[in-house]
C-alpha cells in the first residue's frame, strides 16, 4: 500500500527539484557533498491553514503544483516512500515562482503611453 504525506494546520509538503547541475558555460558538476541544499521545489500537498484563518477570511497562499522558493532553514526534511519531502509552515516559504511573459522595449513604450492617457 503505498503511503502519502498530508500536512496538517498550515504545513507545506514540497518535492525537491534537483539541483541544475549543468552551468552556463556547459560544464557538468558531479554530485557531491559540498553542494548547498535546494532552495526551490514543487509543492505537493497543503494543509488546511489554522484554525481561526476561515473566520477572518485568510488563505492558503499556496496550492499543490506551485514551484516556491524557500530558505535552506526551512522545515524539516523527511523521506515517504523513498522520496525526499520538505516539510515546512507556509509563513517560511519566501515566494512563488512564476512564468511571466517576456515583452521588448516596444511593449514597454506602450504600458508607459497606456499609462500617461
Amino acid at each position: 500500500m503505498r503511503q502519502q504525506l498530508r500536512p496538517l494546520f498550515d504545513q507545506v509538503v514540497i518535492k525537491e527539484l534537483e539541483p541544475d547541475r549543468v552551468r552556463r558555460s556547459g560544464l557538468l558538476l558531479p554530485p557531491g557533498e559540498h553542494q548547498t541544499p535546494p532552495q526551490h521545489g514543487i509543492v505537493l500537498a497543503v494543509g488546511p491553514g489554522l484554525d481561526w484563518w476561515s473566520s477572518v477570511g485568510v488563505k492558503m497562499p499556496v496550492v499543490p503544483g506551485d514551484h516556491v522558493v524557500f530558505p535552506a532553514s526551512a522545515g524539516v526534511w523527511v523521506e515517504v516512500e523513498e522520496e525526499r519531502l520538505l516539510v515546512c509552515r507556509v509563513g517560511q516559504l519566501l515566494g512563488v515562482l512564476e512564468e511571466v511573459e517576456e515583452r521588448g522595449e516596444g511593449s514597454l513604450r506602450a504600458l508607459e503611453e497606456e499609462e500617461d492617457s
